[in-house]
C-alpha cells in the first residue's frame, strides 16, 4: 500500500463557474425577477379560474353590450401575458444580458 492520497474528484469548468460570485449574482438577479413575476401571474390566473368556477353571478355581470366581467378577465389574461413578456424582455435587455455576455466571454477566455 502506498502513502499517496487518492485524488479527489476533479472540478469541472461548470462547477468552477457555478461557484463564482459573478454566476451566483447573475442567478440571484434572474430569480429575483422571474419568481415574483411567476407567482403574480399564477395568483392572477388562479383568481380567474376560481371566480369562473364559483362566482357565476359576478362573472356574468354585463359591462357593456355583450361584454361580461368574465370575458374581460379572460382577455386580460392575454394582456397580462404580453405585459410580463415585454417586462422580461426589457429587463433582460437592460440589466441581464450584458452581464451574462460578459461572463460568457470571461469563461471562453479562461479568465473565470
Amino acid at each position: 500500500m502506498s502513502d499517496v492520497p487518492a485524488p479527489g474528484p476533479v472540478e469541472t469548468d461548470y462547477q468552477r463557474v457555478e461557484r463564482s460570485e459573478e454566476f451566483q449574482s447573475l442567478r440571484k438577479a434572474f430569480r429575483n425577477f422571474v419568481f415574483p413575476m411567476t407567482a403574480l401571474f399564477l395568483v392572477w390566473y388562479l383568481l380567474y379560474a376560481v371566480l369562473s368556477t364559483y362566482a357565476h353571478e359576478f362573472m356574468s355581470i354585463r359591462v357593456g353590450g355583450t361584454f361580461t366581467v368574465g370575458l374581460i378577465f379572460g382577455l386580460l389574461q392575454f394582456v397580462s401575458t404580453f405585459v410580463i413578456t415585454t417586462l422580461y424582455a426589457r429587463w433582460a435587455n437592460n440589466k441581464f444580458d450584458a452581464r451574462a455576455r460578459a461572463m460568457r466571454e470571461e469563461i471562453e477566455e479562461g479568465q473565470l
